[in-house]
């Protein structure tokens, strides 16, 4: 059973065939979002905060995701992308005021949203493992979607990109949000299943479900890497 199937939701669970998955490698991106040190690294930012308020017992399992399989996977996709020199962007959090009051609305809120993080914090650095390299775009933004409130979409298609290869947290948050822009901006999206993650595996297979076919096509690391080399 392939990815795409795994996760067929019920507007497709009876559906004889799936349409195939084309794309041009030289007219896709990569696009790892919100890998940043603030969110992924268990001694520092948010894991931290889990600890002293008593709930790092609920978190400890989308660490060991983060460590044992979205990050090592996000490396591998990353390298090959470069490997054959195609297009790396990434999308993170990150105000440029240090007050943060240029942040959205939904930032500054109370609650699990509300998150400050200047540009040139450690915290909102991406992680070392996935650190950017020279003329790989970085979008910072305060929003979930990396698409709103940004020019990520007008860099796309002054590059000629089609289609975006998407990974990173929370599959259920930011990486729905911005692969439903995508889509309705009309780039071919592809979700990479085991480079995402969500607070709980319940919310990142719903989420994944739900997009699936209709907003993008979700597929493993491994599916990604074979289907762009078969058209290089």
């Amino acid at each position: 059973m392939t990815t795409r199937e795994k996760y067929l939701s019920f507007y497709y669970e009876t559906a004889k065939e799936l349409p195939p998955v084309n794309l041009d490698p030289k007219k896709t991106a990569l696009l790892i979002i919100d890998l940043q040190n603030e969110f992924v690294l268990r001694d520092f930012g948010e894991a931290l905060e889990f600890q002293a308020s008593g709930e790092w017992e609920r978190w400890i399992p989308f660490h060991d995701r983060l460590d044992e399989t979205v990050v090592p996977n996000n490396r591998r996709l990353l390298a090959f992308f470069r490997e054959n020199k195609l297009t790396v962007t990434f999308g993170r959090i990150a105000c440029l005021r240090e007050d943060g009051e240029d942040r959205s609305p939904v930032q500054k809120s109370e609650g699990w949203n509300n998150m400050l993080l200047h540009v040139d914090s450690f915290a909102a650095q991406m992680i070392n493992e996935l650190a950017p390299r020279k003329n790989e775009i970085v979008v910072n933004k305060t929003t979930d979607s990396v698409t709103a409130g940004t020019n990520y979409l007008a860099l796309l298609r002054f590059m000629g990109i089609e289609t975006v290869v998407v990974t990173g947290i929370v599959t259920d948050q930011c990486v729905a949000n911005t692969v439903r822009g995508l889509a309705d901006d009309g780039f071919k999206v592809i979700c990479v299943e085991d480079c995402c993650a969500a607070g709980s595996m319940e919310h990142h297979d719903a989420e994944l479900r739900i997009m699936n076919v209709i907003y993008c096509d979700v597929m493993s690391t491994d599916e990604v890497i074979a289907l762009v080399k078969e058209k290089l």
